[in-house]
């Protein structure tokens, strides 16, 4: 067992892919297998701050604008992704030929699984988005739509070329991603719910109470955590949106914002007599547990890490970002928070929601119930058992 490699590969953009690779990274080194990660953007020094050797890979992402995803900028982009997919593949042949690992698994990302069906190693994928989904706007045409069904069985034909498509969410009809992973047949072979693979917390009283006393919190007051994460440009005007929103909230509400900047100051500094800001959180969990309601995107992530600490939430998904906006209307029609969009995501229109949540207990009963869903799946430990099988 000593000898056993695994090779991970998450996508860079947004930490939630690197994140849940981590979780898996940690339990794997107690088995005594090497790994090795590569990547790119904010993920690399993210991965690097852990103590795992991240090689950096050539960048493929969307454009993004301070309004969100650009697709006119992302189409120009076409070019540039495709050299970078030949050079990102060339980068990924050479890596995991010299590692030499049992298994490469990859989250969200093609090159690693096209380099490991060249060398013939095995390979899992972890993946919440199989289609491209467009914007709401454009979808309106039925042409768009007939597209997206087209780029998903593409797509999952793809994706197919791993051993087994880990998707990391509840079965049927409790699935978060919907939206990206129903309905297609390429797929559907290969594909195994697993569960949320945001690692489980055993909650910490103490730990709690320490983050309780260091913010001066009062238990009996409501207490919002404003956790914003997704691509850099997207976030520091909807931050900017929730602190100017801050004067709309009642006085008895206490909240904590997190930037989510990798390398970012951990000292929170006081932002209000209510209000406490941190660039880069390192007890995120303790705030998670300790919130009555989270404020964040529409990423599959943070939505796992909500329900499985079963908190209500209010999403703010990014404008034209399909799968945000899938994931985020899932949360809605669960009955388990609000979904604002980015059009209507105003100071007050976020107090407002905030506010609804707070008075009305049906969001936290349904999110309770939909936690002892999750509480039979560990995600993290079923993508453990698979990779084990392999090595």
């Amino acid at each position: 067992m000593a000898m056993a490699r695994a090779y991970l590969a998450p996508y860079g953009v947004g930490l939630g892919h690197a994140s849940r690779l981590l979780s898996i990274s940690e339990r794997l080194k107690k088995d005594n297998i090497t790994i090795k990660f590569s990547s790119y953007g904010e993920a690399v020094s993210y991965i690097n701050n852990h103590g795992y050797e991240c090689v950096e890979v050539p960048p493929i992402e969307f454009a993004w604008g301070k309004s969100g995803f650009s697709i006119k900028n992302s189409i120009a982009n076409i070019p540039l992704w495709l050299t970078n997919f030949a050079r990102q593949l060339s980068q990924e042949t050479k890596n995991i030929s010299s590692f030499n690992p049992g298994i490469v698994v990859s989250d969200s990302r093609l090159s690693p699984l096209v380099a490991s069906k060249f060398l013939d190693v095995p390979s899992i994928v972890i993946l919440n988005q199989i289609k491209l989904l467009l914007s709401p706007r454009i979808r309106e045409f039925k042409v768009a739509r007939i597209f997206e069904n087209l780029n998903g069985e593409f797509f999952g034909s793809v994706w197919s070329m791993a051993e087994k498509l880990l998707i990391p969410d509840l079965p049927p009809p409790y699935t978060i991603a919907e939206h990206n992973i129903w309905n297609l047949e390429s797929a559907k072979k290969k594909m195994h719910y697993i569960g949320f693979t945001t690692s489980k917390w055993h909650e910490d009283k103490q730990a709690i109470n320490k983050v309780m006393d260091s913010l001066h919190l009062d238990k009996k007051k409501p207490i919002v955590f404003m956790h914003i994460s997704g691509p850099y440009e997207t976030r520091l005007d909807l931050i900017s949106t929730i602190i100017d929103g801050s004067k709309y909230f009642r006085k008895d509400v206490q909240f904590i914002i997190s930037e989510g900047k990798p390398n970012g100051n951990i000292i929170p500094r006081r932002i209000s007599s209510s209000g406490w800001y941190y660039e880069w959180c390192p007890v995120r969990d303790e705030i998670f547990a300790l919130s009555d309601l989270i404020v964040l995107r529409g990423g599959h992530e943070a939505i796992s890490h909500a329900i499985e600490h079963g908190k209500p939430m209010v999403t703010i998904p990014i404008q034209n970002h399909g799968e945000q906006l899938g994931n985020s209307e899932k949360v809605e029609r669960l009955k388990i928070g609000i979904r604002l969009e980015a059009s209507n995501a105003d100071a007050y229109h976020i107090a407002e929601a905030i506010h609804e949540i707070l008075d009305n207990e049906s969001y936290l009963e349904n999110v309770t119930k939909i936690k002892t869903v999750t509480d039979r799946f560990d995600g993290i430990n079923n993508t453990l058992n698979i990779i084990r099988s392999f090595i």
